[in-house]
């Protein structure tokens, strides 16, 4: 499955998460704090934060701050990615 938003992505970006990418959520990290559920990282930056079963939701924060439409698991094994425009995996 795939959408409009996707488009602007390379094949690498939607395999593996980017070198140098934090192994936790970064703003969890930032308010000193270990509590996320699950990772996600951001496809248009990078960014690495806690889903929305996390208490703080951070990757659903980043997409309202920053305006970037898709995030994708940051999960081993997992690839699938989540578009917050379309409200769909794609």
């Amino acid at each position: 499955m795939t959408c409009a938003h996707t488009t602007e992505f390379e094949a690498p970006s939607w395999l593996e998460p980017r070198p140098g990418s934090e192994k936790e959520c970064q703003d969890c990290q930032a308010l000193g704090d270990h509590v996320w559920a699950h990772l996600r990282m951001c496809l248009s930056c990078g960014h690495v934060a806690c889903c929305d079963s996390s208490p703080y939701r951070h990757a659903t924060e980043h997409h309202r701050a920053t305006g970037h439409p898709v995030m994708r698991s940051f999960e081993p094994g997992e690839t699938w990615r989540w578009c917050y425009e379309d409200h769909r995996i794609v």
